[in-house]
């Protein structure tokens, strides 16, 4: 019954910028840590960022000083602000709920591509 869905993926060029949205509902008791993950062609998924439910956050190496995660509790949704957009930024992103309801589990949204054009 949880669903989690993102939006705010599309085109950019080079340099530009893009703002990820994340919004669960459903079942919820409250959310632990979000996060979001990137996967590219013939690549593993891998961490962008993460943001616990108090608002501590972790950056892979690669998006430190240009992009921002940040979370609104009451609204159950997590923003990933991306400035500065490279070409190997390209992948779908993929937003991480750890929710807690009756139990505590992780749940994926569907992706949302983003595309940066040199």
């Amino acid at each position: 019954q949880v669903r989690v869905v993102e939006s705010g993926g599309g085109l950019v060029q080079a340099g530009g910028s893009l703002r990820l949205s994340c919004a669960a509902s459903g079942s919820i008791l409250s959310i632990n840590a979000m996060g979001w993950y990137r996967q590219a062609p013939g690549k593993q998924r891998e961490l962008v960022a993460s943001i616990t439910s108090g608002g501590a956050t972790n950056y892979a190496d690669s998006v430190k000083g240009r992009f921002i995660i940040s979370r609104d509790n009451a609204k159950n949704t997590v923003y990933l602000q991306m400035n500065s957009l490279k070409p190997e930024d390209t992948a779908v992103y993929y937003c991480n709920a750890q929710i807690v309801g009756l139990t505590t589990y992780n749940r994926w949204g569907q992706g949302t591509q983003v595309t940066v054009s040199s």
